[in-house]
């Protein structure tokens, strides 16, 4: 039985930072691709940013490169997003997905498999 569990949502101001982590348990972590996925109100899922199985190659969507960082802990079974100098269109719900296998990820949530809860981040002033 596998469990993804999101934290560190929040409301932050923009050009704020936040620390996302995406837990997992009932797997062995190295063997999952990890992919950060965000979705507003009213809009359409989107990719935030994915790290490779075994090697750890990162993608970045260009909305967010060069200001969010991926990271994963395989030790703890654990996958972080930064999120730095945020943006009002940042606001939206992160979800964090695992696929299993996924030497090569990519940013279509259609390929992965299993998928936490979410965790909201608002920026606002």
């Amino acid at each position: 039985q596998l469990q993804v569990v999101e934290s560190g949502g929040g409301l932050v101001q923009p050009g704020g930072s936040l620390r996302l982590s995406c837990t997992a348990s009932g797997f062995t972590l190295d063997d999952y691709a990890i992919g950060w996925f965000r979705q507003a109100p009213g809009k359409e899922r989107e990719g935030v940013s994915c790290i490779s199985s075994r090697t750890g190659i990162t993608k970045y969507a260009d909305s967010v490169a060069g200001r969010f960082t991926i990271s994963r802990d395989n030790a703890k079974n654990t996958a972080y997003l930064q999120l730095s100098s945020l943006k009002h269109e940042d606001t939206a719900i992160y979800f964090c997905a695992l696929m299993w296998g996924g030497y090569d990820p990519g940013l279509s949530f259609y390929d992965y498999n299993y998928w936490g809860q979410g965790t909201q981040v608002t920026v606002s002033s």
